[in-house]
Protein backbone atom coordinates (compact mmCIF):
# COMPACT_ATOMS: atom_id res chain seq x y z
CA UNK A 1 0.00 0.00 0.00
CA UNK A 2 1.39 3.02 -1.10
CA UNK A 3 1.88 6.12 1.68
CA UNK A 4 0.04 9.27 0.82
CA UNK A 5 2.39 12.63 0.48
CA UNK A 6 1.00 13.91 3.69
CA UNK A 7 2.34 11.46 5.69
CA UNK A 8 5.81 11.74 4.25
CA UNK A 9 8.39 12.56 7.20
CA UNK A 10 10.04 15.59 7.10
CA UNK A 11 13.24 13.78 7.55
CA UNK A 12 15.19 12.19 5.30
CA UNK A 13 16.51 8.94 4.53
CA UNK A 14 20.46 8.65 4.49
CA UNK A 15 21.91 7.82 1.40
CA UNK A 16 23.43 4.60 0.82
CA UNK A 17 26.09 2.72 -0.93
CA UNK A 18 23.58 1.14 -3.26
CA UNK A 19 21.75 4.17 -4.00
CA UNK A 20 22.05 5.90 -7.64
CA UNK A 21 20.86 9.09 -5.73
CA UNK A 22 23.55 10.78 -3.98
CA UNK A 23 22.34 14.06 -3.75
CA UNK A 24 21.36 16.28 -0.90
CA UNK A 25 19.11 19.38 -0.24
CA UNK A 26 21.24 22.36 -1.40
CA UNK A 27 23.30 23.66 1.26
CA UNK A 28 23.40 20.43 3.40
CA UNK A 29 26.21 19.35 1.72
CA UNK A 30 27.90 22.63 2.04
CA UNK A 31 26.83 23.03 5.61
CA UNK A 32 28.08 19.75 6.90
CA UNK A 33 31.38 20.70 5.36
CA UNK A 34 31.78 24.11 6.59
CA UNK A 35 31.19 22.84 10.14
CA UNK A 36 33.30 20.12 10.52
CA UNK A 37 36.23 21.43 8.28
CA UNK A 38 36.82 21.06 4.72
CA UNK A 39 34.41 20.46 1.14
CA UNK A 40 32.70 16.95 0.60
CA UNK A 41 35.27 15.29 -1.78
CA UNK A 42 38.17 17.23 -0.69
CA UNK A 43 41.29 15.86 0.52
CA UNK A 44 40.73 15.64 4.08
CA UNK A 45 40.29 12.53 6.74
CA UNK A 46 36.36 13.13 7.13
CA UNK A 47 33.33 11.65 5.82
CA UNK A 48 29.62 12.70 6.51
CA UNK A 49 30.89 14.68 8.67
CA UNK A 50 32.77 12.28 11.07
CA UNK A 51 36.96 13.04 10.89
CA UNK A 52 39.89 12.44 13.22
CA UNK A 53 41.05 16.25 13.45
CA UNK A 54 38.03 18.40 15.08
CA UNK A 55 38.00 21.82 13.55
CA UNK A 56 38.62 25.17 16.00
CA UNK A 57 35.56 25.12 17.03
CA UNK A 58 35.39 21.90 18.33
CA UNK A 59 38.89 22.07 20.05
CA UNK A 60 38.09 25.41 21.79
CA UNK A 61 34.20 23.60 22.96
CA UNK A 62 36.63 20.80 24.12
CA UNK A 63 39.01 22.48 26.21
CA UNK A 64 36.50 25.35 27.71
CA UNK A 65 34.85 24.25 31.39
CA UNK A 66 32.23 26.04 32.58
CA UNK A 67 33.04 29.07 35.27
CA UNK A 68 31.13 27.25 38.04
CA UNK A 69 33.75 24.30 38.58
CA UNK A 70 36.19 27.01 39.73
CA UNK A 71 33.77 28.52 42.79
CA UNK A 72 32.88 24.80 43.58
CA UNK A 73 36.73 23.78 43.60
CA UNK A 74 37.81 27.37 45.82
CA UNK A 75 34.97 26.42 48.30
CA UNK A 76 36.44 23.20 48.57
CA UNK A 77 39.77 24.26 49.40
CA UNK A 78 38.48 26.76 51.78
CA UNK A 79 36.87 23.91 53.62
CA UNK A 80 39.55 22.04 53.73
CA UNK A 81 41.59 24.53 55.65
CA UNK A 82 39.00 25.63 57.52
CA UNK A 83 38.87 21.81 59.14
CA UNK A 84 42.54 22.02 59.57
CA UNK A 85 42.54 24.98 61.19
CA UNK A 86 39.68 23.58 63.45
CA UNK A 87 41.39 21.07 64.08
CA UNK A 88 44.88 22.81 65.04
CA UNK A 89 42.73 24.68 67.43
CA UNK A 90 41.20 21.58 69.29
CA UNK A 91 44.16 20.21 70.01
CA UNK A 92 45.97 23.42 71.03
CA UNK A 93 42.66 23.68 73.30
CA UNK A 94 43.42 20.59 74.89
CA UNK A 95 46.86 20.99 75.35
CA UNK A 96 46.28 24.40 77.07
CA UNK A 97 43.41 22.69 79.21
CA UNK A 98 46.14 19.74 80.37
CA UNK A 99 48.61 22.84 80.77
CA UNK A 100 46.12 24.53 82.77
CA UNK A 101 45.35 21.69 84.86
CA UNK A 102 49.04 20.39 85.84
CA UNK A 103 50.01 24.16 87.13
CA UNK A 104 46.91 24.52 88.67
CA UNK A 105 47.66 21.63 90.97
CA UNK A 106 51.48 22.54 90.87
CA UNK A 107 50.77 25.94 92.50
CA UNK A 108 48.00 24.57 94.71
CA UNK A 109 51.17 22.90 96.51
CA UNK A 110 53.27 25.64 96.15
CA UNK A 111 50.55 27.41 98.23
CA UNK A 112 50.07 24.82 101.14
CA UNK A 113 53.83 24.42 101.82
CA UNK A 114 53.72 28.55 102.17
CA UNK A 115 50.63 27.97 104.33
CA UNK A 116 53.01 25.47 106.58
CA UNK A 117 55.91 27.53 106.39
CA UNK A 118 53.94 30.39 107.92
CA UNK A 119 52.48 28.64 110.22
CA UNK A 120 55.34 27.27 112.12
CA UNK A 121 57.22 30.67 112.14
CA UNK A 122 54.30 31.83 113.86
CA UNK A 123 54.39 29.16 116.38
CA UNK A 124 57.89 29.71 116.95
CA UNK A 125 57.30 34.16 117.25
CA UNK A 126 54.82 33.04 119.89
CA UNK A 127 56.04 30.58 122.11
CA UNK A 128 59.82 30.85 121.54
CA UNK A 129 60.10 34.67 121.02
CA UNK A 130 62.91 35.84 118.55
CA UNK A 131 64.04 32.06 118.37
CA UNK A 132 67.58 31.35 116.33
CA UNK A 133 68.47 35.22 116.63
CA UNK A 134 72.11 35.30 116.61
CA UNK A 135 73.34 38.22 115.12
CA UNK A 136 73.11 41.54 117.07
CA UNK A 137 73.61 44.21 113.72
CA UNK A 138 70.29 42.10 112.42
CA UNK A 139 68.09 41.23 115.75
CA UNK A 140 64.60 40.66 113.61
CA UNK A 141 66.67 38.09 111.55
CA UNK A 142 65.59 35.64 113.76
CA UNK A 143 64.60 32.01 112.24
CA UNK A 144 60.51 32.71 113.28
CA UNK A 145 60.89 35.84 111.16
CA UNK A 146 62.26 34.56 108.15
CA UNK A 147 59.94 31.62 108.39
CA UNK A 148 56.90 34.26 108.66
CA UNK A 149 58.23 36.14 105.74
CA UNK A 150 58.99 33.24 103.47
CA UNK A 151 55.74 31.54 103.87
CA UNK A 152 53.98 34.69 103.13
CA UNK A 153 55.68 35.43 100.23
CA UNK A 154 55.09 31.93 98.83
CA UNK A 155 51.64 31.99 99.84
CA UNK A 156 50.87 34.78 97.92
CA UNK A 157 53.27 33.64 94.44
CA UNK A 158 50.93 30.43 94.75
CA UNK A 159 47.44 32.32 95.25
CA UNK A 160 48.52 34.18 92.20
CA UNK A 161 49.53 30.88 89.96
CA UNK A 162 46.35 29.30 91.40
CA UNK A 163 44.19 32.27 89.77
CA UNK A 164 45.49 32.75 86.81
CA UNK A 165 45.98 29.09 85.71
CA UNK A 166 42.01 28.30 86.57
CA UNK A 167 41.09 31.54 84.90
CA UNK A 168 43.60 31.09 82.23
CA UNK A 169 44.31 35.44 82.65
CA UNK A 170 47.67 36.63 81.13
CA UNK A 171 48.41 39.51 83.00
CA UNK A 172 48.53 37.01 86.37
CA UNK A 173 50.28 34.22 84.84
CA UNK A 174 52.58 36.83 83.63
CA UNK A 175 52.56 38.73 87.28
CA UNK A 176 53.71 35.08 88.71
CA UNK A 177 56.05 34.34 86.03
CA UNK A 178 58.48 37.46 87.36
CA UNK A 179 57.92 37.14 90.64
CA UNK A 180 59.06 33.90 90.96
CA UNK A 181 61.76 34.76 88.12
CA UNK A 182 62.84 37.75 90.32
CA UNK A 183 62.99 34.88 94.00
CA UNK A 184 65.03 32.24 91.50
CA UNK A 185 67.80 35.11 90.52
CA UNK A 186 68.03 36.48 93.95
CA UNK A 187 68.34 32.94 95.33
CA UNK A 188 71.35 33.11 92.63
CA UNK A 189 73.20 35.73 92.95
CA UNK A 190 73.50 34.97 97.04
CA UNK A 191 74.99 31.67 96.43
CA UNK A 192 76.86 32.88 94.08
CA UNK A 193 78.37 35.78 95.96
CA UNK A 194 78.29 33.37 98.90
CA UNK A 195 81.12 31.39 96.91
CA UNK A 196 82.84 34.24 95.51
CA UNK A 197 83.53 35.85 99.62
CA UNK A 198 83.76 32.47 101.85
CA UNK A 199 86.48 34.37 103.18
CA UNK A 200 85.04 37.49 104.41
CA UNK A 201 82.15 36.09 105.15
CA UNK A 202 83.65 33.47 107.63
CA UNK A 203 85.29 36.75 109.11
CA UNK A 204 82.43 38.90 109.47
CA UNK A 205 80.06 36.84 110.87
CA UNK A 206 82.44 35.12 113.70
CA UNK A 207 83.00 39.01 114.73
CA UNK A 208 78.95 39.45 114.36
CA UNK A 209 78.37 36.54 116.83
CA UNK A 210 81.00 37.76 119.30
CA UNK A 211 78.78 40.63 119.54
CA UNK A 212 76.00 38.66 119.88
CA UNK A 213 77.36 36.88 123.26
CA UNK A 214 77.18 40.04 125.01
CA UNK A 215 73.53 40.44 124.94
CA UNK A 216 72.83 36.40 126.09
CA UNK A 217 71.03 36.32 129.18
CA UNK A 218 69.51 40.21 129.17
CA UNK A 219 66.24 41.64 129.13
CA UNK A 220 64.53 41.37 125.49
CA UNK A 221 66.79 38.96 124.27
CA UNK A 222 65.36 35.90 125.18
CA UNK A 223 65.92 34.43 121.65
CA UNK A 224 69.09 34.75 121.05
CA UNK A 225 69.85 33.17 124.62
CA UNK A 226 67.67 29.99 123.71
CA UNK A 227 69.43 29.82 120.34
CA UNK A 228 72.97 29.84 121.80
CA UNK A 229 71.68 27.69 124.54
CA UNK A 230 70.43 24.67 122.28
CA UNK A 231 73.36 25.29 119.72
CA UNK A 232 75.78 24.53 122.47
CA UNK A 233 73.60 21.48 124.25
CA UNK A 234 73.41 19.61 120.77
CA UNK A 235 76.67 20.39 119.09
CA UNK A 236 78.60 19.78 122.58
CA UNK A 237 81.00 22.94 121.91
CA UNK A 238 81.30 26.23 124.35
CA UNK A 239 81.42 29.71 122.30
CA UNK A 240 82.42 30.97 118.76
CA UNK A 241 85.94 30.33 118.43
CA UNK A 242 86.59 28.74 122.06
CA UNK A 243 85.03 28.81 125.50
CA UNK A 244 87.20 31.89 126.14
CA UNK A 245 84.99 33.99 124.78
CA UNK A 246 82.67 34.35 127.50
CA UNK A 247 85.15 35.39 129.75
CA UNK A 248 85.01 38.69 127.75
CA UNK A 249 81.15 38.26 128.40
CA UNK A 250 81.13 37.27 132.32
CA UNK A 251 84.98 39.73 132.91
CA UNK A 252 85.63 36.23 134.62
CA UNK A 253 86.41 32.75 133.92
CA UNK A 254 82.71 31.77 133.35
CA UNK A 255 80.35 30.11 130.79
CA UNK A 256 77.12 29.57 130.58
CA UNK A 257 75.74 26.26 132.11
CA UNK A 258 74.60 24.94 128.44
CA UNK A 259 78.72 24.43 128.16
CA UNK A 260 78.66 21.85 130.29
CA UNK A 261 78.98 18.15 129.82
CA UNK A 262 76.17 17.38 132.68
CA UNK A 263 73.74 20.23 132.89
CA UNK A 264 73.26 21.53 136.54
CA UNK A 265 72.75 24.36 138.58
CA UNK A 266 76.17 26.70 138.33
CA UNK A 267 78.66 24.38 137.10
CA UNK A 268 79.70 26.83 134.47
CA UNK A 269 80.91 28.55 137.62
CA UNK A 270 82.78 26.04 139.52
CA UNK A 271 83.71 22.98 137.33
CA UNK A 272 85.83 24.16 133.96
CA UNK A 273 86.80 20.21 133.70
CA UNK A 274 83.35 19.24 132.35
CA UNK A 275 82.90 22.06 129.60
CA UNK A 276 82.97 21.45 126.21
CA UNK A 277 86.16 22.73 124.65
CA UNK A 278 85.15 22.64 120.81
CA UNK A 279 84.09 26.24 119.06
CA UNK A 280 80.82 26.56 118.33
CA UNK A 281 81.14 27.91 114.90
CA UNK A 282 83.78 25.29 113.68
CA UNK A 283 81.42 22.57 114.65
CA UNK A 284 78.56 23.18 112.80
CA UNK A 285 80.44 24.09 110.15
CA UNK A 286 81.83 20.83 109.75
CA UNK A 287 78.51 19.38 110.49
CA UNK A 288 77.12 21.36 107.52
CA UNK A 289 80.36 20.02 105.35
CA UNK A 290 79.59 16.31 106.26
CA UNK A 291 75.73 16.96 105.19
CA UNK A 292 76.80 19.04 102.05
CA UNK A 293 74.82 16.44 100.29
CA UNK A 294 71.47 16.52 101.96
CA UNK A 295 71.94 20.39 101.37
CA UNK A 296 72.55 20.48 97.75
CA UNK A 297 69.89 18.28 97.19
CA UNK A 298 67.56 20.14 99.00
CA UNK A 299 68.73 23.67 97.09
CA UNK A 300 68.63 21.40 93.58
CA UNK A 301 64.98 20.66 94.64
CA UNK A 302 64.13 23.97 95.51
CA UNK A 303 65.47 25.35 91.86
CA UNK A 304 63.97 22.46 90.23
CA UNK A 305 60.36 23.23 91.60
CA UNK A 306 61.03 26.88 90.93
CA UNK A 307 62.17 26.07 87.34
CA UNK A 308 59.04 24.09 86.76
CA UNK A 309 57.01 26.43 87.84
CA UNK A 310 58.63 29.41 85.46
CA UNK A 311 58.03 26.69 82.66
CA UNK A 312 54.34 26.21 82.94
CA UNK A 313 53.75 29.57 83.43
CA UNK A 314 55.53 30.67 80.36
CA UNK A 315 53.96 27.81 78.50
CA UNK A 316 50.61 28.36 79.69
CA UNK A 317 51.02 32.36 78.64
CA UNK A 318 52.14 31.55 75.50
CA UNK A 319 49.35 28.95 74.60
CA UNK A 320 46.83 31.48 75.83
CA UNK A 321 48.03 34.21 73.72
CA UNK A 322 47.73 31.72 70.58
CA UNK A 323 44.43 30.40 71.67
CA UNK A 324 43.40 34.54 71.74
CA UNK A 325 44.78 35.41 68.55
CA UNK A 326 44.40 32.77 66.28
CA UNK A 327 41.23 30.76 67.66
CA UNK A 328 38.92 33.66 69.04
Amino acid sequence: MRRSSTDESTYHRSPSLDSKDYSFPNGAFRRYSSMYGGQFGAASNSFFGFHTNPGPKATKAKYTSPKGNKYVVFYLDLSFIFLLELKRCSMAHNCLQCIKYLMFVFNLLFWLGGCGILGVGIWLAVTQGNFATLSSSFPSLSAANLLIVTGTFVMIIGFVGCIGAIKENKGLLLSFFIMLLIVFLLELTIVILFFAYTDKIDKYAQQDLKKGLHLYGTDGNIGLTNAWSIIQTDFRCCGVSNYTDWFEVYNTTRVPDSCCLEFNENCGLYSPGTWWKAPCYETVKIWLQENLLAVGIFALCTALVQILGLTFAMTMYCQVVKADTYCA
